[in-house]
C-alpha cells in the first residue's frame, strides 16, 4: 500500500518509475520467478497487487492478495499440474493476505510468513476506526517465520527478513538463487510507502530501511508496481526522502503550524485531495517518532488531533 508523494514541498523523492505493469496476466519475469498482478487497482495499490510463483514443479506462491476469487483460481491455473508446497505472506493487509486462505482451501498448502497482524502501539478506543478495514485480524499462518528462517523447494529458498515500518509484522523474502528479494510493500519503484499509525511506525521503518541498504540483492520484486533496480541507491534515496521529509514538518512547526492538517496543506501543495488522508497519516507516524525523541513537544501522547509545538 503507497501513497505517491505531492510535487512541491521540501523533500526530493527518489527516482520512481511510474510505469505500471497490467494485471490480469501470468508473466515470466525470470527462468524462476511468475507473476500474477490482482485486478485491484487503485491510488494505494498501483494497477494491483503482485502475486509471486517461484520455482517449477513444487512452488511457492508469495502474497495471494485479497478475497478475490478469480484471481486466487488463476493462481491455481497457472500452477496446474504442479504443486504448491508454500503460501507465503509478506503483512497482514487485506490486499495482500486474506487470498492465502482461499489459495490454501484450493491447493491444501501450508500459509507461512508473517505472524497475525499487531499494531505498533497501544491504542485508544476508537482512535483509528477508518483503518479497521486495511488490517486482515483473521490472518494465522500455519508457520510463523521468525527473522532468518527459510522455506526452500526444488531450486528455489526463500529467506525472511524482519522489515517492520509498514506493519509491524512485516516480512521481505532474499531469494539467493537470482541474487533478488520479494520486498512487499516496504520498498516499492512506484511510490512511496503508506508508514501509518497504528499498524506502522516510522522508528521501526526507518530502521528497516537501513537493514536494506547494504544488502547485496541487484533487483527488488515488490508487492505493487514494477521492479526496483539498483536498489541499493534506490534504499538510500528512500531514506533520505524520509529525513528530508522529517526536517520539513519540523520547520513548518518551527513556523507556527500547530496541528497535522496546517502541516499537511503546507508540506504536500499540489497532492490529491484523495491522498491527503494517507498523508496525514504519514505526516504522524513523523511526530510520532520525532516527539518520542524529544525533538518537538505534543499535548500528550502524540495523536492525529494534537497540538504540536517546538521544543
Amino acid at each position: 500500500m503507497a501513497t505517491t508523494d505531492a510535487p512541491g514541498g521540501d523533500a526530493p523523492a527518489p527516482p520512481f518509475d511510474p510505469a505500471l505493469p497490467a494485471s490480469g496476466e501470468v508473466r515470466r519475469l525470470t527462468p524462476l520467478v511468475r507473476r500474477r498482478i490482482c485486478p485491484n487497482g487503485g491510488p494505494f495499490t498501483a494497477s494491483g497487487t503482485c502475486s509471486y510463483i517461484v520455482g517449477h514443479g513444487r512452488v511457492a506462491i508469495i502474497d495471494p492478495g485479497p478475497e478475490d476469487a478469480g484471481h486466487v483460481a488463476a493462481l491455481a491455473a497457472a500452477t496446474a499440474g504442479e504443486t504448491v508446497t508454500a503460501i507465503v505472506v509478506t503483512h497482514t493487509h487485506r490486499d495482500h493476505s486474506p487470498g492465502a486462505r482461499l489459495l490454501q482451501a484450493l491447493t491444501g498448502a501450508p500459509i507461512l510468513g508473517c505472524g497475525p497482524h499487531k499494531a505498533a502501539r497501544e491504542l485508544a478506543e476508537g482512535e483509528f476506526p477508518h483503518l479497521d478495514a486495511s488490517a486482515d485480524r483473521e490472518h494465522r499462518p500455519d508457520r510463523e517465520l521468525a527473522d532468518g528462517e527459510t522455506v526452500s523447494g526444488e531450486g528455489w529458498t526463500l529467506t525472511a527478513l524482519a522489515t517492520p515500518g509498514h506493519t509491524m509484522n512485516h516480512l521481505a523474502f532474499a531469494f539467493p538463487e537470482e541474487n533478488a528479494l520479494f520486498s512487499g510493500d516496504h520498498v516499492m519503484a512506484w511510490s512511496t510507502t503508506v508508514v501509518a499509525p497504528p499498524d506502522g511506525s516510522m522508528r521501526a521503518y526507518m530502521a528497516s530501511l537501513d537493514r536494506l541498504r547494504e544488502r547485496p540483492e541487484a533487483i527488488y520484486w515488490p508487492g505493487h508496481g514494477g521492479p526496483v533496480r539498483d536498489p541499493r541507491r534506490f534504499v538510500r534515496g528512500l531514506a533520505g526522502h524520509r529525513r528530508q521529509r522529517e526536517a520539513a514538518i519540523r520547520a513548518r512547526i518551527a513556523a507556527g503550524d500547530r496541528d497535522i492538517r496546517a502541516i499537511v496543506m503546507a508540506v504536500y501543495q499540489g497532492l490529491d485531495p484523495a491522498l491527503r488522508g494517507a498523508a496525514a497519516l504519514s505526516v504522524f507516524a513523523h511526530l510520532e517518532d520525532i516527539v518520542e525523541r524529544g525533538l518537538v513537544r505534543s499535548d500528550g501522547p502524540a495523536r492525529l488531533d494534537g497540538v504540536f509545538e517546538p521544543v
